[in-house]
């Protein structure tokens, strides 16, 4: 709690509008005693909604009070920081990143950012509780004639300590480690190679990686180690070609001690991924395989599912999941991968479930390869699993529904739940754990 203490401390200092913490320097539990908590990002939706963040009780998906944490006027995107005590909303009317102290469950001020993000899963991440770092696509650096910046936050300061020139900026992953961030835009062939560690040293800071021409570089996912990222090339999906030709998909590794590009692995698509162990699964869709086959659906177009191993660096297996860009990913701690898309296509109503309802989540079963697509609408916007329990939170069409993993369906009724839903007034849009015991 002392580096809690000291962060509270200096945003006073710094001038923001806090709220008192109270009760003295040193807290066992969190303000609300949960032992398992889900931060839902809450947007207006209606008359009724009072935008903020929502904590939801994970052992029993009650909702742990009546009142939100402030979080701006359009709370959405989250990121959360290592040791789980700071979390980051981004709020999409004021271009602000809202600092809220997990402990506390308050919020402990604001950042302004020069400019909008793009809002894909991985637009900001958060170290530590002393710096963030966004992609702002639109950001204006001094000296520069484009636009487009990695900004450094000072969680501790409430301010900018620097804007890292990067045109179009629209992603950022970090690795484990934390010593290289990788960021990425949405029109460009390069990798931007960022060392936090070196931010106002004086030394340089960054490194640009040319990927193959019409590649698209667009999310990455680390070794455990750091040793290896494994880049993500979106190609044609993306709009990358290469004279004048769609470029494949792929999956390429990159040494971070060298900075050196090696093997690539054609894939159907490629823009987000989950390593599990020496297995990589890859989402995305292909341009010229983008057929249903071997559903059942009124969908005429669908996306793939691409199973790399990386010990032979080869695919093993291709799986048809709906369509949509695919930008979350997540898995169960029973094996249940659960993969979000948005702008994809819809079928029925889920208020009028006759006949077949289609939206864009599919949970594909990876001790069996049995495929589920859910009876529901909407963008998937947000995923979260526990390790405690068998259950995934979905943010669907702005509802938080819970799926037991174990059935790959809606939890049942309950005493708190209805058809598999949380009732919340607003729209929810991000879900994050935050667990400390």
């Amino acid at each position: 709690m002392k580096k809690s203490a000291l962060l509270w401390a200096a945003l006073v200092a710094a001038g923001f509008n806090l709220v008192s913490c109270g009760g003295g320097t040193s807290v066992a539990k969190p303000a609300s005693g949960l032992a398992t908590r889900i931060f839902a990002s809450q947007g207006v939706s209606g008359p009724t909604s009072v935008p903020g963040v929502v904590i939801v009780n994970g052992e029993n998906d009650t909702i742990a009070r009546a009142s939100v944490i402030s979080a701006g006027t359009s709370p959405g995107l989250m990121a959360i920081s290592s040791d789980r005590t700071t979390i980051l909303v981004y709020d999409s009317v004021s271009n602000t990143v809202q600092v809220l102290d997990s402990k506390s469950e308050k919020s402990a001020g604001s950042i302004q950012l020069p400019g909008p993000i793009n809002s894909p899963v991985t637009s900001m991440v958060a170290l530590d509780t002393s710096f963030a770092y966004v992609a702002v696509p639109a950001a204006p650096v001094n000296g520069v004639s484009g636009v487009g910046a990695l900004v450094v936050l000072n969680l501790q300061t409430g301010g900018t300590t620097a804007t890292i020139s990067v045109p179009n900026a629209q992603t950022v992953v970090a690795s484990p480690d934390g010593t290289h961030l990788l960021v990425f835009s949405n029109d460009s062939d390069l990798i931007t190679v960022v060392s936090p560690l070196l931010v106002n040293t004086g030394v340089t800071v960054t490194t640009t990686v040319a990927a193959c021409t019409g590649c698209r570089p667009a999310f990455a996912v680390f070794s455990s180690d750091s040793s290896t990222a494994y880049i993500l090339n979106c190609g044609a999906e993306c709009g990358g070609s290469q004279a004048g030709i769609g470029t494949p998909a792929s999956v390429q590794t990159l040494n971070m001690a060298t900075l050196a590009l090696g093997t690539s692995v054609p894939v159907d698509g490629a823009t987000v991924a989950f390593l599990n162990g020496s297995t990589l699964y890859v989402a995305g869709n292909s341009p010229t395989n983008s057929s249903c086959s071997g559903e059942t659906t009124a969908a005429t177009t669908c996306g793939r599912l691409d199973i790399v191993d990386l010990g032979s660096l080869g695919v093993t297996n291709r799986v048809v999941i709906t369509d949509g860009y695919h930008d979350r990913i997540d898995i169960s701690a029973n094996g249940q991968l659960f993969i979000g898309s948005h702008t994809c296509t819809t079928i029925g109503n889920v208020n009028n479930q006759q006949g077949e309802v289609r939206g864009c989540l599919t949970i594909f079963n990876t001790t069996n390869g049995e495929v589920v697509i859910p009876p529901d609408n909407g963008d998937v916007t947000g995923l979260q699993s526990l390790t405690s329990r068998y259950v995934e939170y979905v943010a669907e069409g702005g509802n938080l529904r819970v799926y037991d993993t174990t059935l790959d369906k809606l939890i049942a009724n309950n005493d708190f739940i209805t058809n598999g839903t949380i009732t919340i007034t607003g729209r929810i849009i991000d879900i994050k754990a935050v667990d400390f015991f």
